[in-house]
């Protein structure tokens, strides 16, 4: 019996790791499917960050300075978001969104758009 429960929560536990990362995978895909149709693509990492490496066609907009770059948007432009790891992407997403912006995506982070590129 303690096999058994043991094996199930393995199994149970291997599963749940692997939520995150089919999550992530989709969330990026959707976000290029956005820019295939013409979304702005929006890396709010720093200048620095920028710099290493960055997506073709991302524009740089970090998310310290999201207040005096949003006012020249389009509130209902699409908009593709990202960053890092997509935390700071996700501040953005909320920020813009509780500012009236009604068509923007979180894509994640740069390595999981990377990933996702067709």
């Amino acid at each position: 019996m303690f096999k058994t429960t043991t094996a199930f929560i393995t199994c149970l536990f291997i599963a749940l790791l692997s939520l995150p990362s089919a999550f992530a995978s989709e969330r990026a895909e959707i976000g290029w499917q956005k820019f295939d149709r013409g979304a702005l693509l929006i890396d709010v990492r720093t200048k620095e960050e920028f710099e290493q490496g960055h997506l073709d066609n991302a524009q740089l907009k970090p998310v310290q300075d999201i207040k005096s770059w949003s006012q020249s948007l389009n509130k209902d432009e699409p908009i593709v978001l990202y960053c890092r790891s997509g935390n700071r992407s996700g501040i953005a997403y909320q920020w813009l969104k509780e500012k009236g912006f009604t068509n923007i995506h979180n894509a994640g982070g740069y390595s999981e758009m990377l990933q996702a590129a067709h």
